[in-house]
């Protein structure tokens, strides 16, 4: 899965998929957080609100993701398939983190670059993370 917009490079989906075709793992998040090439400064507030998302998400899943709002996702296809959603904006992320912790599949993390300028990026401010953090909840707490 990627994000409608054009923000990541096409380039790295060899390296995101490789550990699914290899049948090393069922599912890959990228990390902007992790490593890759190239990487935009980001705003202090922006990275500090996405890694408490991910932190307290985490927490109620058990997983030990870097990245929850990653725009890549790369899942094979047995597990997707079982997986449904009913989210489609904000609360996406959220609801199918806590989905696939229930699954108890092999999941994988990999740094990607993050090229595009945070000036032409999403404008997510704090409501949208208030969005997310009940998201969690619900879908952890509340399923």
């Amino acid at each position: 899965m990627q994000d409608a917009d054009p923000e990541y490079d096409l380039q790295e989906y060899p390296r995101l998929i490789k550990p699914i075709v290899d049948r090393q793992t069922d599912i890959v998040f990228g990390s902007r957080f992790t490593g890759g090439d190239a990487h935009q400064v980001v705003s202090f507030r922006h990275m500090v609100g996405n890694k408490f998302l991910t932190l307290f998400s985490n927490m109620l899943t058990n997983l030990n993701l870097a990245d929850m709002e990653t725009c890549y996702k790369v899942f094979c296809r047995e597990v997707l398939l079982k997986i449904t959603t009913g989210k489609d904006r904000i609360g996406f992320e959220p609801e199918i983190m806590a989905k696939i912790a229930r699954r108890r599949v092999l999941i994988e993390g990999t740094g990607i670059s993050d090229p595009r300028p945070h000036e032409e990026g999403n404008k997510n401010g704090w409501r949208n993370g208030l969005r997310a953090l009940c998201a969690i909840v619900k879908y952890n707490v509340f399923r």
